[in-house]
């Protein structure tokens, strides 16, 4: 729509989790180093927490691009299932048999058997839960039981759990003590600074094709971390409508005036869901 306009080849904020639009703040650089310390060094299982829109599901995305020493990685990004369709999917991304789909005896025994015979030749096999504070407990107590796959000195299954702040919480619930004490490293992202949103909108253009000329004045990037609260998903939000406004008013360069009506649209006076907390990595081992 606005490409041509803005010299663009594509689209650059859109919702997708593209990993070629990846961007490594700080705090999504470190927590990127914690997953793949995690998996690499087989530790149990791996939490990772943040706000909606913080760029959880990009990130793992980006580590699941990465080169690694995983012969076998399971993703699963919509948890809320049955016990038994639970299985059948786990089955299914880690390329068992139909066997082990429809029994849980046998989707154990295969996946030990799998398992064990990757770590033999130098591999490894992981399991990846997004959105994993919509988990049952049912199904976190079966996470839980799913990390007695091992050997005498290593883990033969690493687990990432990926959530909003509710895991955390949901964690802390006594009936999953268990699973608490398994948790060997976590990691909760921040939002972005506002020198971060700067960089973080001048990287999706410029992946877009932008010929690194500014899209955005300064002030409209200052307003639009004041009213997103850094939060990434709404930024691209903010800065996709931005410039399809400017593109309808002929505008080469988006001001603090078309931010300004793209929020009061969006009924942004302050975002007030992201909160700036440091990033926080924490070993229970």
């Amino acid at each position: 729509m606005y490409e041509r306009f803005y010299g663009l080849r594509e689209r650059p904020f859109e919702l997708t989790a593209d990993p070629r639009y990846v961007f490594l703040s700080a705090t999504h650089r470190e927590a990127l180093s914690t997953l793949l310390y995690g998996i690499r060094t087989r530790k149990g299982i791996t939490v990772l927490a943040g706000e909606a829109g913080t760029g959880k599901t990009m990130l793992l995305r980006a580590l699941m691009s990465r080169p690694m020493p995983v012969s076998r990685l399971a993703y699963v990004s919509n948890p809320v299932l049955t016990r038994e369709d639970f299985f059948a999917v786990l089955a299914g991304r880690f390329g068992l048999s139909r066997a082990a789909a429809a029994s849980k005896m046998h989707f154990l025994a295969e996946l030990q058997q799998d398992s064990l015979a990757r770590q033999v030749v130098g591999g490894s096999t992981a399991l990846v839960l997004d959105e994993a504070q919509s988990l049952s407990y049912e199904l976190l107590e079966e996470v839980r039981l799913l990390m007695n796959l091992e050997t005498t000195t290593q883990k033969l299954l690493s687990v990432v759990l990926c959530g909003q702040p509710e895991l955390t919480a949901r964690l802390n619930h006594a009936s999953l003590r268990q699973l608490k004490q398994r948790v060997t490293l976590r990691y909760v992202l921040r939002s972005l600074t506002r020198e971060e949103t700067g960089a973080y909108i001048a990287a999706r253009v410029r992946i877009a094709g932008g010929s690194g000329r500014p899209l955005f004045t300064p002030p409209a990037v200052d307003l639009i971390h004041q009213q997103t609260g850094g939060i990434p998903r709404i930024i691209s939000v903010i800065c996709d409508n931005a410039l399809v406004s400017g593109f309808a008013t002929r505008r080469a360069i988006v001001d603090i005036d078309i931010v300004t009506e793209v929020c009061r649209d969006f009924d942004l006076s302050a975002y007030d869901g992201a909160v700036e907390a440091p990033a926080l990595t924490v070993s229970y081992a």
